[in-house]
């Protein structure tokens, strides 16, 4: 209290200067000072400055703890973001695994078809040969067939013409047995 009244004469010092008697009711500076005296006093009654100090101190007590929660929270964003980060590490390491992976199945796939097709070739060629030379066979088969016949009827005609009957009946039968020998 005796350091508010210091500071309180040291504030109404200036009023001194005005004119007249200073403790006069008609001079303002004075009862100014008399109104500020009792609102300081009715504020220290009323304990004002212990509340706002305990308003202040409850403040600064909340704003730590903003500050400890804030501190805390940034804390454990960092360890969630580190998390993610090794997350999106292992991520990327598994899909580049699965792309490396699914590239040498493709590779592995291409080469299996490359040889189901290699041999799907050599099949169908051999098949084609085998087919060629069957219908070769039947060529030469059809061709030999044609010259026998052609061979007989000109025979037929030649010896018609030169051998009897029973000359005639001899020599076919005896050509086709040769026929059927070499044939066969």
């Amino acid at each position: 209290m005796k350091r508010l009244s210091v500071l309180f004469a040291l504030v109404a010092s200036p009023a001194l200067a005005a004119s007249g008697p200073f403790f006069s009711l008609r001079n303002t500076d004075f009862i100014v000072t008399l109104a500020f005296l009792l609102f300081v006093g009715i504020l220290v009654y009323f304990r004002v400055p212990q509340i706002v100090g305990g308003l202040l101190d409850k403040r600064a007590e909340g704003i730590r703890n903003d500050l400890a929660e804030a501190r805390r929270l940034r804390e454990e964003a960092q360890e969630i973001y580190a998390s993610y980060e090794r997350r999106q590490r292992e991520v990327k390491s598994q899909a580049d695994d699965i792309v490396a992976n699914a590239k040498r199945e493709a590779v592995a796939e291409a080469e299996k078809a490359k040889k189901a097709l290699q041999l799907s070739i050599e099949r169908r060629l051999k098949a084609a040969e085998e087919q060629i030379a069957g219908a070769e066979a039947e060529a030469v088969r059809a061709v030999r067939d044609r010259a026998i016949q052609t061979a007989i009827a000109a025979a037929t005609e030649i010896l018609g013409k030169q051998a009897s009957p029973a000359e005639r009946s001899a020599g076919i039968d005896k050509a086709i047995d040769e026929v059927a020998q070499r044939l066969n």
